[in-house]
């Protein structure tokens, strides 16, 4: 099997059919994305999130490995987000938490593979040496 190194993983989501009372509610929003955030075991520094009047909320957890991001629409029982994580941090977690939270009857999802090491060392300029993301246990 080959073994891709990357810098971080990054997985999109879509929730659908979600509690349209969930997705306006900007406190519990923030509460959830911060708790979606420590189940993946992440380390918080700070978030920021905005209520669309009337509708919908945005915001972003900032980790020290990255982020988590989601806008919502109520209206649409529909929300969309995205945790990208470096280090030794599994966004599945983070995913499959907000999923229940949210109460979604279905989800769709992508892992994209981020800042792949090969890549990196190929158009960079300089020997970069042994590469491994901050925290790495790979290596």
């Amino acid at each position: 099997m080959y073994n891709l190194k990357t810098l971080g993983r990054h997985i999109l989501v879509e929730y659908y059919n979600c509690d349209p009372e969930l997705l306006k509610n900007p406190a519990l929003i923030e509460k959830e994305m911060n708790q979606a955030a420590l189940k993946a075991r992440a380390t918080i520094v700070e978030s920021n999130f905005h209520h669309f009047n009337p509708w919908g909320v945005s915001g972003a957890v900032i980790v020290a490995e990255s982020h988590l991001t989601i806008h919502t629409w109520p209206e649409y029982g529909f929300a969309s987000a995205d945790f990208f994580t470096c280090g030794d941090i599994d966004p599945w977690k983070s995913f499959e938490y907000l999923e229940k939270v949210l109460k979604a009857e279905f989800s769709e999802s992508v892992e994209i593979p981020r800042g792949l090491t090969a890549k990196i060392q190929k158009h960079a300029k300089v020997d970069l040496g042994e590469m491994s993301h901050k925290g790495s246990s790979e290596e």
